[in-house]
């Protein structure tokens, strides 16, 4: 069965129109609550690379890594056509040390959720805290289970470029309360002039409360909740999260 992260550029496609908002709102983060300046810049999970290339243009200096050795080659062969290091890595996200500490760090898409388990998930904050310079950021978005009010069960993408067109259907098929599990479906259709294709795959995130949240970022003290927000990503006005949350972004700055 093919897999969507094995076509990174249908991937790139799919979220490119969000690209240019969340790199504005990375650098907004990066003035306002970094307590050093930014200039090395670093993403677990990067995926195809889309904002570290526009965070590199932008003239950081930017590394990823990621489980996935297409969507690391396709990152890698975009950094170098822009003019980039291709500086983008096969590795996992779970136990990890860079060798020249980041200023900040980001994981926007809730990749942090395909990490299964609390202690795997401590161990990537972990090395997070190890992998950034005191005062430094990392930024990390993720889908809350609310409690309260209605959930977002359904999420739908599109992007075309010329004749090509990709569209994408997520859902929540089943959620497992006690294991904390949540099995998601995905559906992308791919339309060129000669071909069609359809990738269908089956995803499991771990699911987190607000206040399941707090209490796994409580055990990592090296880490402070500088501000929080929405899926919105409008720097002037951070959102407070409670049980009601859904979309969910923590700024963290590394003690």
């Amino acid at each position: 069965m093919a897999a969507l992260f094995d076509h990174p550029a249908y991937y790139d496609l799919l979220l490119r129109t969000a690209s240019g908002e969340e790199c504005q709102f990375l650098k907004g983060c990066f003035e306002r609550y970094a307590g050093r300046p930014v200039r090395r810049v670093f993403e677990p999970a990067c995926g195809s690379g889309r904002l570290l290339i526009r965070l590199g243009l932008s003239g950081f200096e930017v590394s990823g890594f990621d489980l996935n050795r297409h969507a690391v080659q396709y990152c890698n062969a975009r950094l170098t056509r822009y003019g980039l290091p291709p500086s983008a890595v096969v590795r996992d996200i779970e136990d990890f040390r860079l060798s020249r500490r980041a200023d900040a760090a980001f994981n926007l898409i809730s990749s942090f959720q395909y990490l299964p388990t609390e202690r795997s998930a401590l161990r990537h904050l972990q090395s997070m805290v190890a992998s950034l310079a005191r005062g430094g950021l990392y930024i990390i978005g993720l889908q809350l289970l609310p409690l309260r009010g209605r959930r977002i069960a359904l999420e739908k993408w599109a992007g075309r470029r010329g004749p090509l067109s990709v569209t994408a259907r997520i859902w929540t098929k089943r959620i497992e309360r006690r294991s904390r599990r949540e099995l998601c479906g995905l559906s992308v259709n791919v339309v060129t002039p000669r071909r069609r294709l359809t990738i269908t795959e089956d995803m499991i995130l771990r699911t987190y409360t607000a206040h399941q949240m707090r209490r796994l970022l409580r055990k990592v003290s090296q880490f402070e909740v500088a501000a929080t927000y929405d899926f919105r990503y409008d720097l002037a006005h951070p959102a407070s999260i409670d049980a009601r949350t859904q979309d969910a972004v923590y700024v963290l700055r590394r003690r």
